[in-house]
């Protein structure tokens, strides 16, 4: 036994992942004692900027927009009561099939090998217990979330650590409430096309395949303004058109694939530290 606290690490790619897929267990862990520690991949510069100018678009500047990401991460960090967060600066590389991809310096450009390296070092530093990061697909397919995954997995080969590895998911009877409440808090949501609803069927797992279910409702209101904190991004965060009463419902739970594990601690489980303490 060490005074080592134990240490929650979440991998996200921009800033405002933080909060949406993992608001609740950074807030609930940190309130237990627990060191929570947020690595952010990118620089969220292919965000929308002030005024809600679009990537691409006139008067779009990814360097002011960047900066001011970065304020609102902080103040998300605050409203979550995040120990340590840390940056690794990589040019956002864009949504799927837009030119960022290919800019020199952008996420997805960079070896993995390279963004491995420099995480692997934070992982010897903070010895996480529990890493949290995307699953194969980024969840969804984005660019930059697909790169935090395979930096993750490549940097804890790289390290001597054996923490519980989880990837965030959702289950596939959530992703069907969040379509009906989608369209009820906005008219302008149209039925999806049969493609559309087939790749949307494919997002998180089945039910009966989750490890990990956490009851975060007490803390459904931090992650609530963790969301609100990136106020630059509010068009695309459909979540606070709702308010938090419905988000608690809707949002109190967040679910996971647990990957790796040392402890032999039984699932389905309701805490990621099962086991560990």
């Amino acid at each position: 036994m060490t005074d080592r606290p134990l240490t929650l690490m979440a991998v996200h790619a921009h800033p405002d992942d933080e909060a949406t897929g993992t608001g609740g267990v950074l807030a609930r862990y940190a309130a237990e004692g627990i060191r929570t520690v947020l690595v952010t991949c990118t620089d969220g510069g292919c965000g929308d900027g002030p005024g809600g100018v679009k990537p691409g678009g006139p008067g779009h500047d990814p360097v002011a927009v960047a900066r001011m990401r970065r304020d609102e991460l902080e103040a998300s960090c605050e409203v979550l009561k995040i120990s340590d967060l840390e940056m690794l600066d990589y040019a956002d590389s864009g949504m799927a099939g837009w030119p960022s991809n290919d800019a020199p310096g952008s996420f997805w450009q960079t070896p993995v090998e390279e963004g491995a390296a420099r995480l692997a070092e934070l992982m010897r530093h903070y010895r996480p217990d529990v890493v949290v990061t995307y699953d194969e697909n980024g969840f969804y397919g984005h660019p930059d979330h697909i790169q935090a995954h395979r930096i993750t997995m490549a940097a804890l080969k790289l390290t001597d650590l054996t923490p519980k590895v989880y990837w965030t998911t959702v289950p596939h009877s959530q992703m069907a409430r969040f379509g009906e409440v989608m369209r009820e808090f906005a008219d302008d949501i149209p039925e999806p096309d049969p493609a559309e609803a087939a790749a949307l069927a494919e997002i998180g797992l089945p039910d009966d395949e989750i490890t990990t279910w956490v009851d975060t409702t007490p803390y459904s209101d931090q992650k609530y303004d963790a969301l609100a904190a990136h106020a630059s991004q509010g068009e695309n965060i459909f979540f606070l058109r709702m308010g938090k009463e419905r988000f608690a419902e809707l949002m109190g739970t967040e679910t996971f694939l647990r990957v790796q594990d040392a402890t032999g601690a039984p699932t389905p489980e309701t805490d990621l530290f099962a086991g560990l303490r």
